[in-house]
């Protein structure tokens, strides 16, 4: 038969019928056990250490108010990461999220003092509108230097944070700014149908979670999406398959500063006040989320499942170091040590998951 070889004894090589069924079945299920294992790694580690926390904390950890805080917490860093998810992907890095976060929180801070005369809702929405104005425009600017002047990503962010931190400070006058519309405070501490799920189910929570599941379709089931990994796998390959790398580069920095924006106004909800010193070292919290997520820092790999699991593991670790009372300079030691821990573990998974 035509496309089938034969052997010197005149035989077919094809496999016999049913001979896939008989070969090794250890095997065969052990290669699956490990497939599942690189896969199901991070979800993993995670069960564990919740388990290991609610064990060492009398079970102080897993009461539901301290459930509700920790996904309080994480919601703010978590949606950053998600932008910076893509910015990684495509083998870049933004290290001014920290500052963004502070600027823009001026910003709208500025904006809703400025408009307090306004009806509420008008006064909140000028506030988010300035606020992720700039937070777009500086990704627009950071994105654009990259692609157009091939000068690192990590020089150009960190440029960028100098001056976003410095102009944060600048437009306040080094004063925070109080003068906020009450009606705010619902987006920074307020729940979502508090009379029907009680104190389960806070804002920033909420928002957090339509920000995961955008990302995870943007970058899992568009066009985008699959542009983004194929400029972070080969630059030049995407580029000779049509892809516009320079404009899907741009758009990922300038998604990363909106969300800055977003995530500075609530802030300013949260603490009822638009302070340029937050934000302090969130960059490393956020890049942090990505790589224990299982992104790679060279780029092409990445998920924004991964990313929400990393920042549930950054979360749970603060969260049970500070109600275990681990001094401040411990908690630093450990983390770092968890996130190399993390990162190795992840390399060695997926080392046997190639054999």
């Amino acid at each position: 038969m035509p496309g089938v070889r034969r052997g010197s004894d005149g035989l077919s090589n094809a496999p016999a019928k049913g001979k896939l069924l008989t070969d090794d079945p250890p095997r065969s299920r052990g290669a699956t056990a490990l497939h599942w294992l690189v896969r199901l790694r991070m979800p993993v580690v995670l069960a564990l250490l919740v388990i290991a926390v609610t064990i060492l904390t009398d079970q102080v950890f897993a009461r539901p108010e301290n459930l509700v805080n920790v996904a309080r917490q994480i919601s703010f860093e978590a949606l950053i990461a998600f932008g910076m998810t893509l910015v990684i992907v495509t083998g870049g890095i933004d290290l001014s999220v920290g500052s963004l976060v502070a600027l823009t929180g001026v910003v709208a801070g500025v904006a809703m003092r400025t408009t307090l005369d306004w009806s509420a809702p008008l006064c909140i929405l000028a506030g988010f509108g300035a606020g992720v104005g700039v937070g777009a425009a500086s990704g627009v600017i950071s994105g654009t230097v990259v692609t157009r002047f091939a000068i690192p990503p990590f020089i150009v962010t960190l440029a960028a944070m100098l001056i976003a931190r410095g102009f944060a400070f600048i437009a306040c006058h080094g004063e925070p700014v109080y003068e906020l519309p009450p009606d705010l405070l619902f987006l920074g501490r307020g729940f979502v149908a508090q009379g029907l799920l009680g104190k389960m189910l806070p804002v920033p929570v909420l928002i957090m979670l339509l920000g995961f599941v955008g990302f995870h379709v943007l970058l899992s089931r568009t066009v985008f999406g699959r542009g983004v990994i194929a400029v972070g796998s080969n630059e030049e390959a995407a580029r000779l398959s049509g892809i516009a790398v320079r404009r899907t580069k741009l758009i990922v920095y300038v998604l990363t500063g909106a969300l800055c924006g977003v995530v500075g106004v609530m802030h300013d909800a949260k603490l009822m006040a638009a302070d340029p010193k937050v934000g302090e070292m969130w960059e490393l919290n956020v890049i942090a989320a990505v790589v224990v997520g299982g992104t790679s820092l060279f780029g092409g790999r990445g998920s924004i499942p991964g990313t929400l699991i990393g920042a549930l593991i950054i979360g749970v670790l603060n969260n049970s170091l500070n109600l275990l009372n681990v001094d401040h300079f411990w908690q630093k030691v450990v983390l770092g040590l968890v996130i190399l821990l993390a990162a190795l573990l992840d390399a060695g998974l997926r080392r046997l998951g190639r054999r």
